[in-house]
């Protein structure tokens, strides 16, 4: 039989975790509450373990797992309409979330998703086979949505982000394109709600729902938009 690494992570209570993994098509395998909680959830070749502990606080978390898949698209949207179907809603900010799916500047397209226990989970599927890092364009504003998209998404470092987007929203003598401003708008809403600055987050996106844009550059920010209603719904 090959190796096989099984991630084991911590959460405060198990029937969250295990009620959130089941939305997203998972099987509970196996669950324990003495002499310590356990439980093993699976779908696929994918399996998860979690243990309890009382005194764990979700949003200190830094424990994640990434999962590599050759269908990143198709369990992206399985694990949406899971969820919706669960929550009422897409659950697309504090915990549990579920982030967009991107194409990623290091050769691979992924989405976060972060379960009730505050774990991290990636999930990716490689487009390159070029593993390293794009070099950061030279332009200041296609600069500023590389490196904040980096810290938000890949870093997973919000508080990171917004300075970025600040920083470069408040230059003397140079402006983003409509285009650019949604895409920055967007992320610093994003950042703000995952670090629980709601005002913040309602200006950006309201700032960002309020640009003006063509009808090529709407379509240009397609999955932006749709971002943004999500943020604000």
């Amino acid at each position: 039989m090959p190796e096989k690494v099984i991630p084991i992570l911590p959460c405060q209570t198990l029937q969250p975790v295990l009620d959130f993994y089941t939305a997203l098509g998972f099987e509970v395998t196996f669950q324990q509450k003495s002499p310590n909680p356990y439980a093993c959830v699976e779908r696929g070749d994918i399996e998860l373990h979690f243990f309890g502990m009382k005194k764990y606080e979700p949003s200190e978390s830094l424990s994640m797992a990434y999962v590599l898949t050759d269908d990143v698209d198709g369990l992206y949207e399985s694990f949406r309409g899971g969820l919706k179907a669960a929550y009422g809603r897409i659950p697309s900010r504090g915990i549990p979330r579920i982030g967009p799916l991107k194409d990623m500047s290091y050769g691979v397209r992924q989405f976060l998703m972060t379960d009730p226990g505050g774990n991290g989970i990636r999930i990716g599927q490689k487009i390159s086979e070029d593993q390293s890092h794009r070099p950061a364009p030279k332009e200041t504003f296609a600069k500023a949505l590389h490196n904040a998209a980096l810290f938000l998404d890949s870093k997973e470092d919000p508080a990171g982000a917004a300075r970025i987007i600040d920083r470069v929203l408040d230059l003397d003598g140079e402006r983003p394109t409509a285009v650019q401003l949604v895409r920055l708008l967007v992320l610093r809403g994003d950042a703000a709600l995952r670090t629980g600055d709601d005002r913040a987050a309602a200006r950006a996106l309201e700032q960002a729902a309020a640009v003006q844009l063509a009808d090529e550059e709407r379509e240009s920010v397609r999955s932006e938009v749709e971002r943004l209603r999500e943020l604000m719904a």
